[in-house]
């Protein structure tokens, strides 16, 4: 049995690099440039434990569970932009460029003398996190496309740093959006309760295929 599959999703926030304050500002990034999303090839790991002394890494299994599938889907971010002063205190900053590293990381846990049907169950939770992981660049690109050109004012003794403080604050933002478009929470739930977490004898690929398709109306209470 499997227990409801969670997102662990990690922001890492690079150093944002921010222009110094001139009176006016250079010309704008082009466009093409001005997104750079870097998706890195999911990493997938599986292990067998013993349910009598489960290694220490391991994460918790809750009462009743037999098994677990762990999925960390990683961002970081950084942002560019290009202030404005507009008097000795105070300056406009226009987002020039968005920068963000995508990752998958995902750990399937099974004891040693796991059967198949839980074996296949766990690889199910994992295949729904890849498959939410084929579209995370496009995804991320959006979100990261529609911060370009969005002008913030800061204002501040130092405004280098109010600037830097406030691309920093810009840069958690786009992750945590990203993090929530991203979740697969609603499809993990709706796989679990499709096979009763491989108990009843359905198979897991018919039951991930139809958690993909039908999650976003039969899993929308559960995902609340």
């Amino acid at each position: 049995m499997a227990r409801p599959f969670l997102l662990f999703a990690s922001a890492v926030l690079l150093l944002c690099a921010c222009h110094s304050l001139p009176d006016s500002p250079s010309p704008a990034a082009s466009q093409k440039d001005s997104v750079q999303v870097t998706k890195l090839p999911a990493e997938y790991a599986t292990h067998k434990f013993d349910p009598a002394a489960p290694p220490a890494n391991m994460p918790p299994l809750h009462p009743g569970e037999a098994a677990v599938c762990d999925a960390d889907f990683i961002a970081r971010s950084a942002v560019r932009g290009q202030p404005r002063r507009t008097d000795a205190t105070h300056a406009t900053l226009t987002i020039t460029n968005v920068m963000m590293t995508l990752q998958l990381q995902t750990a399937v846990w099974v004891p040693i003398d796991a059967p198949q049907t839980i074996v296949d169950h766990e690889e199910g939770h994992h295949e729904i996190a890849e498959y939410y992981y084929r579209t995370a660049d496009k995804v991320a690109e959006r979100i990261a496309a529609g911060y370009i050109g969005k002008r913030v004012d800061v204002s501040g003794d130092d405004l280098d740093a109010a600037s830097s403080q406030k691309l920093l604050e810009i840069a958690t933002e786009i992750t945590n959006e990203y993090t929530k478009e991203i979740n697969s929470n609603s499809t993990q739930l709706l796989y679990d309760d499709i096979t009763d977490h491989s108990r009843n004898g359905v198979v897991a690929k018919d039951a991930v295929e139809h958690a993909i398709k039908n999650a976003a109306v039969e899993a929308a209470p559960a995902a609340n």
